[in-house]
């Protein structure tokens, strides 16, 4: 019997491949603070992200591993404990927010935007720099 077993959507892959996708999703959402993605992938990431800023606002040591083994990449949960966890901490719950975009043009799927909903923290890091002026000395040959 199936009684109060909730069903999830499995997105059409394996439960590794699913799995990975999910951590992936949510380690993008802990640098970038918000992504854009189906609106599928956006409702399965919630609960996994959610989670996640539960074990981060316990702080412990468990906690930290067993972000570790969801995630995959120290460096995100470094980044979920140490900024984003703190910077909810006075909420009780739902810590994402989902906004419809529209349908993306190529397939027509339904495209979302999930971020954060209280954290306000540094912008993420600038991925290109401009190139930096040389100085010329005078020597230029015309």
């Amino acid at each position: 019997m199936r009684h109060r077993k909730r069903t999830f959507n499995k997105l059409g892959r394996t439960t590794s491949h699913r799995e990975a996708m999910l951590a992936n999703l949510v380690c993008s959402l802990i640098e970038h603070r918000r992504i854009t993605t189906t609106l599928v992938k956006a409702k399965a990431v919630r609960p996994v992200a959610e989670k996640l800023v539960t074990l981060g606002k316990r702080g412990d040591l468990h906690s930290r591993r067993l972000a570790i083994s969801r995630l995959k990449n120290p460096d995100k949960v470094k980044a979920l404990f140490g900024t984003i966890a703190p910077a909810l901490a006075d909420r009780k719950g739902g810590y994402t927010r989902i906004m419809k975009l529209g349908r993306r043009a190529s397939d027509s799927s339904e495209m979302a935007l999930i971020e954060w909903v209280d954290y306000v923290g540094p912008a993420p890091a600038a991925t290109t720099e401009a190139p930096a002026a040389e100085a010329t000395t005078g020597d230029a040959k015309s």
